[in-house]
């Protein structure tokens, strides 16, 4: 199934990718692999401010994760020229801004795997870290950083 038609059966048009804040570049490809760097949560095209278990629910948290992952995939697209030459989504990375006492950091991050899985299907299943810490740059609940393979 092509990418891009699955992306509009989703209604997700893909972003630009955002100017680095820091010293850094938004990803950086060796050899088959694509390493995006750390992309953090954005509501109405504003850092997504809060705290999991402080003024964020875990579904918010949810839909922060989602909305990384479709920046994640405008970056992607950058970087490949063609979502079609994804052949595996190798790892997904996540870091929740919580409370020390929250725990529900791999339900926060599903908002981002669950949506590699639509798009990709069995090529966007991937291994997979989530964190909580106790803060993130900005004040944003959640960041991101993705290694794809593309063929």
């Amino acid at each position: 199934m092509n990418v891009y038609d699955t992306l509009e059966q989703l209604g997700i048009t893909l972003p630009p990718v955002a100017t680095p804040a820091a010293a850094y570049v938004p990803f950086m490809q060796t050899g088959n692999l694509v390493f995006l760097s750390g992309h953090i949560a954005r509501q109405n095209g504003a850092p997504w401010l809060g705290k999991l278990g402080h003024n964020l629910s875990t579904e918010d948290g949810t839909r922060a994760a989602r909305a990384v992952a479709i920046d994640l995939l405008g970056t992607l697209h950058a970087a490949v020229g063609d979502l079609n030459r994804v052949t595996r989504i190798v790892k997904v990375l996540s870091l929740v801004n919580c409370l020390p006492n929250y725990t529900e950091q791999h339900l926060v991050t599903n908002g981002c795997s669950e949506l590699l899985g639509q798009v990709f299907g069995p090529r966007g299943q991937h291994a997979r870290s989530a964190f909580g810490v106790v803060s993130l740059p900005l004040g944003t609940c959640v960041e991101i950083e993705l290694i794809a393979e593309v063929g």
